[in-house]
């Protein structure tokens, strides 16, 4: 079919990262422009892209079917609008988008424009998630009793040229990584009945958060969230207990690394664990007693884009959804409050 052609609306991080290699990989979509406002900096890796200077370009571009918003979170939601309005479909970048009204807005609008609307969950297709979720579905540890996962980094200095340190809307550690962790623990277990969460800033002259311990309470079970930007010695990303048995994971899905080295994405070895980070799985599964590393299951960040790409071409349904993504901002609210009270809160 017709590849969709698509825009970016920065060159950050993300852009830089993930969304610019995984679009110009991906068969069933034409990276066409890019918007940067200031230097045109994306020309040295995509010569024959367009490179814009403004927003305005980009939304009044015919061409353009497609727009990722990866602007800063406090910018999602006029952005979104925008581009709906200018009859474009739109990925966002996560959390979508910086409170649960702006999400169930942003969702109505989509849906009465007849657009798609999703959000950028790439993490749902890291290799250790994967291998996560299949050790839940095929009840590897039998009744779970608890979950636990971490996503931390060593970053002990406040980078001065980014706007996530700056205490804006939307930013923080909590909206960064505890998007990708909450929206993980949603597709796993479903919401919660509670949530317990502290939120803090833990390194000298920090503005934003960047710490967060969350606690959510399931029927019968609890699951555990945790990051920091100051573990410089890492433990397990992932801990699952359940009645019958353990399972434990170490190290971090090595696409983000491939992206940031320049491999391209789909290429032979993509996502492949190192065998020193397969995790150990002790349980006793049909009977018998079972105890060694599991292989983990290769990650794909292009599955983000190939249900994109279905869902525009063939109206195929999304994964990720645009209901999970009101419930992730709902959650998140749930965790603010929860630290500003200092209890659990309670759940509809």
């Amino acid at each position: 079919m017709k590849p969709i052609v698509t825009a970016l609306l920065s060159y950050g991080m993300s852009g830089e990262v993930f969304h610019a290699p995984l679009l110009e990989a991906h068969a069933g979509f034409t990276l066409d422009t890019i918007a940067q406002r200031k230097k045109a900096t994306a020309h040295n890796r995509y010569p024959k892209v367009q490179v814009v200077d403004s927003i305005d370009k980009v939304l009044n571009d015919p061409a353009i079917e497609l727009i990722v918003i990866n602007t800063p979170n406090e910018t999602h939601f006029e952005f979104t609008t925008r581009a709906i309005d200018a009859g474009k479909h739109v990925v966002i970048e996560k959390p979508f988008t910086v409170d649960a009204t702006e999400a169930h807005t942003l969702v109505a609008k989509a849906n009465k424009n007849k657009k798609i609307l999703s959000v950028f969950q790439n993490r749902r297709w890291d290799g250790d998630f994967l291998t996560v979720k299949k050790v839940v579905e095929n009840n590897l540890v039998g009744k779970v009793v608890e979950f636990e996962a971490h996503y931390d980094r060593y970053r002990n200095y406040i980078d001065q040229n980014t706007w996530k340190e700056e205490a804006n809307p939307g930013a923080g550690i909590l909206y960064n990584l505890g998007s990708h962790m909450l929206d993980q623990v949603l597709v796993l277990f479903g919401m919660p009945l509670e949530v317990d969460a502290r939120l803090g800033i833990q390194r000298p002259h920090g503005k934003v958060e960047d710490y967060y311990d969350i606690r959510l309470q399931y029927d019968g079970f609890h699951a555990i969230v945790k990051s920091s930007y100051l573990v410089r010695e890492p433990g397990p990303r992932y801990i699952l207990h359940g009645v019958d048995g353990s399972f434990v994971k170490y190290g971090l899905d090595p696409q983000e690394q491939a992206l940031k080295e320049g491999k391209i994405p789909g290429s032979s070895g993509w996502g492949h664990d190192s065998t020193a980070y397969f995790g150990k799985l002790n349980s006793t599964v049909a009977g018998l007693h079972m105890e060694g590393t599991i292989e983990t299951v290769p990650g794909n960040y292009l599955a983000f884009y190939d249900q994109v790409f279905a869902a525009i071409r063939n109206g195929a349904a999304l994964q990720v959804t645009n209901d999970e993504s009101i419930k992730l901002m709902e959650l998140i609210e749930a965790c603010q409050k929860s630290n500003r009270l200092h209890a659990a809160v309670r759940l509809n």
